[in-house]
């Protein structure tokens, strides 16, 4: 039986028990974002004249490569330095939501996937958790079985969309059913109190909010789908040397981010073994490539993926439009840059064109994916 071709009389999506597949894509994504937006520029005015420190931010906000971020905190109206981190967590249950819903609503519709039909729903966040929670109340809401299988991918940062990537992969590619992939960050929920210092201002002046879904599932070039990106292999390495140059540690009053300036040079040293070892069993070299997925992290994150690997500035331009328009939205960020490739047109992949993706998070931890646009 041909896998990517659904059964007569069975529902698109579908599969028979026990039915088992080769081949695993991303088939639509759907990305949602907070009504608030706060442009860049703007920030500095938050700071009173004759700050000690402002400056200081001045110079963050410029080389921040960031033009505006959507957020669900408008840190102009609403002060949420001094709340714990349960009054935190109660919000990220009220506002993440109505993005899910609306994020995995539309990466169904453009995935041509019922939502009874889904296998499982796999809900990745570092920066919200409770139970009851988001997995729960979106199959309810959106009306998927009871039978849905659910994983919650917790606080890896960064890198932990294409960890549940995996994971979603390996759902279809064993049980021949669709997945979903939730990536739902709420960053500004963990903006920190004063006194600040240059860490802290980075730290406040990266991260947006945004909520973003795919769709994985053994057809995706079925009736009714567009582009699809079929997912070839994931590769990671944990630099557990540097592991203290990144954290995201549980405050009193919310989640405590650690970043050190070094981390762009360990990512460029690194990559291109990760990279190199990503493509070697598939036959594949550096020159192969021909489209990249760089996580959005910030404009030196994207410089040390360009230098690590002699990437041209063309190759990383999706990276830093997403930059430029959300921040960094943590695990949410290079699900953006898929979105812009797959369903945009502008930098959309070349059908057999392989591509990579690539993300960065604590540990310190380098986390790869080959695909294929089809």
């Amino acid at each position: 039986m041909d896998a990517r071709r659904p059964a007569a009389g069975r529902a698109a999506g579908r599969a028979d028990e026990g039915e088992r597949v080769e081949q695993a894509r991303i088939a639509g994504i759907g990305v949602a974002f907070p009504p608030t937006v706060l442009v860049q520029r703007d920030v500095l005015g938050m700071l009173p004249e004759g700050h000690a420190h402002r400056e200081v931010l001045r110079r963050v906000l410029a080389g921040s490569g960031i033009v505006r971020r959507r957020m669900v905190i408008d840190p102009r109206r609403e002060d949420v330095s001094t709340w714990s981190t349960a009054d935190r967590m109660r919000r990220f249950q009220q506002d993440a939501l109505p993005l899910a819903v609306t994020a995995v609503s539309t990466a169904l519709s453009r995935a041509a996937v019922d939502p009874r039909d889904v296998g499982m729903l796999c809900v990745v966040s570092s920066t919200g958790y409770g139970t009851p929670g988001v997995d729960t109340r979106l199959i309810r809401d959106l009306g998927m079985r009871p039978g849905t299988q659910r994983l919650a991918v917790g606080h890896m940062g960064c890198f932990a969309a294409l960890p549940g990537l995996a994971a979603c992969t390996d759902f279809v590619r064993g049980h021949a059913r669709p997945a979903v992939l939730l990536n739902v960050e709420l960053s500004s929920l963990h903006l920190q109190p004063p006194p600040w210092d240059v860490e802290q201002f980075v730290v406040n002046t990266l991260f947006g909010d945004a909520a973003v879904a795919m769709v994985v599932r053994a057809d995706g070039r079925a009736e009714g789908v567009g582009p699809a990106l079929r997912v070839l292999e994931t590769a990671s390495y944990t630099d557990h040397g540097h592991e203290d140059h990144m954290t995201w540690e549980v405050g009193d009053t919310g989640f405590l981010m650690g970043l050190s300036s070094k981390v762009p040079g360990l990512i460029a040293a690194r990559l291109p073994e990760v990279v190199g070892g990503l493509l070697e069993p598939h036959g594949l070299t550096l020159g192969d490539v021909r489209w990249w997925a760089v996580h959005p992290g910030g404009p030196r994150i994207i410089d040390a993926a360009e230098e690590g690997l002699g990437l041209a500035p063309e190759l990383t331009a999706d990276s830093r439009r997403v930059l430029a328009e959300y921040g960094n939205c943590s695990s949410a960020g290079l699900p953006i840059v898929l979105a812009e490739l797959l369903h945009t047109g502008a930098g959309a992949p070349v059908a057999g064109a392989h591509g990579v993706a690539m993300t960065f998070g604590p540990g310190l931890t380098l986390y790869t994916a080959l695909l294929l646009g089809e």
